[in-house]
């Protein structure tokens, strides 16, 4: 399991963040728009592209009339693409290669980045499986 602090630490929420309760109790109360913006940052080098993937999650009107926090539904949708980037990370133990990883298409994903397959829950949950059989050495 990744540790509630790495997930913590993507979104931006510091030090506050020590366990999964705590982390469940953020993304209830609605994660800070900058915790998006981060996460697509840290996914994407380029700025385009990471605007882009940003509103992948939010749509573009959507984002523009929130104010400062995300509905409880976007964070949850946030929360889970960074619990997949922490575990990239630590399969890779480089963030580099992890955004890497992240957004090349692989054959296991029916071509697709894991980056937008996370998108969904059951698309997450494929994400995770894979990077588990990377990091445990199984045949993936």
């Amino acid at each position: 399991m990744i540790a509630p602090e790495s997930i913590a630490e993507i979104l931006g929420l510091g030090s506050s963040i020590r366990s999964v309760s705590e982390l469940e109790s953020a993304v209830s109360a609605g994660l800070p728009k900058r915790s998006l913006e981060r996460l697509s940052a840290r996914l994407h080098e380029d700025r385009r592209e990471a605007s882009a993937y940003k509103y992948k999650v939010v749509p573009a009107a959507t984002w523009k009339r929130r104010t400062r926090r995300l509905s409880p539904d976007e964070s949850e949708k946030t929360e889970r693409l960074a619990r997949v980037l922490a575990a990239a990370e630590q399969v890779w133990d480089d963030r580099d290669q992890a955004r890497a990883w992240m957004n090349t298409p692989h054959r296991e994903l029916g071509d697709r980045a894991p980056a937008d397959v996370a998108r969904t829950e059951l698309g997450a949950r494929r994400v995770e499986a894979l990077l588990e059989k990377l990091y445990f050495g199984l045949p993936a």
